[in-house]
């Protein structure tokens, strides 16, 4: 442990934080598309725009089996459940939740049981109010949206990932009261515009807005925020100190795909377990949310959360620096459970009010 760190964890809150992370352990991650079907086309999805639905997967349950005993054997102990739409096929659900620390994301649409699985982390889509939300999810048809708060009032285990558009911050303020009203919490993310529909949804003429309004809830409702205003910062700029986003710094890519290789040499750090699984449950893909997309139209959360979490020595140069960093790192922990949960979110506040107090500064 260097001196500085060790005079920071002098502060009795930081050394909370980091002795509840340090007491969880390391993670050795993987991301898995449970199921190539879904029940859904939204408009913008990554999983279908690059055919990864096109890897289909196999009805023998036993290569599912055979997958979770390998992965056991691998080392992995945390898997991101991702598809297609993980609803669909509750049974594996389950048997990674029996087997490895876990979360899931759906669209909302069919309930996940609560029984055998009370204590699943579960990110439920939105991308909107109604209207936006029923145009780009929906089809202009189905109110995804409210068939999700039905499906998740008041559940504990649920919390919104709310992906807003650049030029949708209008609509912030009202999705989180929805959303904050039916119970939940929420984490954000912001979109993509894979398929270049450009306007409001491009992300090319920036996320000031969309940040500001999503800041702005931050210090309406602490208490039920699970980002801090820093994140949200690195996110929606793409800049980590001296590094810009991109393919070059990225760390969740698969470490056994080949077209990765040679940055793995550029000496920028990674997670050498990491492996992002297509739905036939042997091959893999680039990463998380891309084969050949441009990494500059990425701005997915659970990428930038890793980004920020593998670069502590860049925290290191002052104790607020590293508070940005252990405050994210604490909060993947938190929305994952792998630390208390009910214990964890009665510190939100008090997390808000420490990376707060300097803004959201990008070096």
């Amino acid at each position: 442990m260097s001196s500085k760190l060790r005079t920071y964890l002098q502060d009795p809150f930081l050394k909370l934080l980091w002795t509840e992370i340090r007491k969880a352990g390391s993670l050795k991650s993987i991301s898995l598309d449970i199921t190539h079907a879904c029940n859904l086309r939204c408009t913008g999805c990554y999983f279908f725009e690059e055919g990864m639905d096109k890897k289909e997967s196999p009805k023998d349950e036993t290569i599912f089996d055979d997958f979770i005993k390998k992965e056991k054997e691998r080392g992995t102990n945390f898997v991101t459940i991702v598809g297609g739409e993980p609803s669909l096929v509750i049974n594996r659900i389950k048997k990674i939740y029996d087997n490895f620390h876990t979360s899931v994301a759906t669209n909302g649409i069919r309930k996940i049981p609560f029984e055998g699985l009370e204590n699943l982390p579960i990110g439920i889509s939105v991308w909107g109010n109604e209207n936006t939300d029923k145009i780009l999810r929906g089809g202009d048809k189905i109110d995804v949206f409210q068939k999700a708060l039905k499906n998740y009032k008041d559940d504990p285990r649920a919390f919104w990932y709310y992906t807003v558009a650049p030029g949708n911050a209008n609509e912030v303020e009202w999705v989180v009261e929805r959303c904050i009203g039916n119970g939940n919490y929420i984490l954000f993310n912001y979109y993509s515009d894979i398929n270049n529909l450009g306007g409001k949804l491009g992300y090319r003429q920036g996320f000031d807005k969309a940040r500001q309004a999503i800041d702005k809830m931050i210090k309406q409702y602490p208490d039920k925020i699970l980002m801090t205003s820093y994140f949200n910062k690195i996110i929606s700029t793409g800049q980590l100190f001296d590094e810009k986003w991109g393919y070059d710094v990225c760390t969740n890519l698969s470490t056994n795909y080949e077209l990765n290789f040679e940055r793995f040499e550029n000496g920028h750090p990674y997670n050498p377990h990491f492996r992002a699984y297509h739905a036939d449950f042997k091959t893999t893909r680039r990463c998380c949310t891309g084969i050949f997309r441009d990494c500059d139209s990425c701005f997915d959360t659970w990428e930038h959360f890793s980004w920020i979490m593998i670069n502590l020595k860049k925290h290191l140069k002052s104790k607020q620096d590293f508070t940005n960093w252990l405050t994210t790192m604490y909060l993947f922990y938190l929305i994952t459970r792998i630390i208390d949960f009910e214990k964890g979110v009665k510190l939100l506040p008090e997390i808000h009010r420490r990376v707060s107090s300097v803004g959201t500064h990008v070096y």
